[in-house]
């Protein structure tokens, strides 16, 4: 599960943009494109329609998961140090 989301979080859109601009992509070329990102795609009257994950949802689920698990990555960990120092300021760092 946390490597879902790991995809959804930080995956690329690339192959997703190149596939909206494809006439009729081959089935074969299909097979091998990324589209981890992809939650929907449907075919519209003038191409394609593409809905993706929600990046911030995903994030916010890879969060949860450290959490419960007792575990935060050292950047997170520094993210909210800084976090939590700028809320101590004021907004002109008084």
């Amino acid at each position: 599960m946390k490597r879902g989301y790991e995809k959804i979080a930080f995956g690329g859109v690339n192959d997703a943009v190149r596939l909206l601009f494809e006439e009729e992509p081959d089935p074969r070329e299909l097979e091998r494109l990324d589209l981890n990102s992809v939650a929907e795609i449907r075919r519209v009257r003038d191409g394609l329609e593409i809905k993706f994950y929600d990046r911030m949802k995903a994030l916010e689920c890879l969060r949860s998961l450290e959490e419960r698990d007792g575990k935060q990555p050292p950047l997170y960990r520094a993210l909210m140090a800084c976090a939590r120092a700028a809320g101590k300021e004021g907004p002109d760092g008084d």
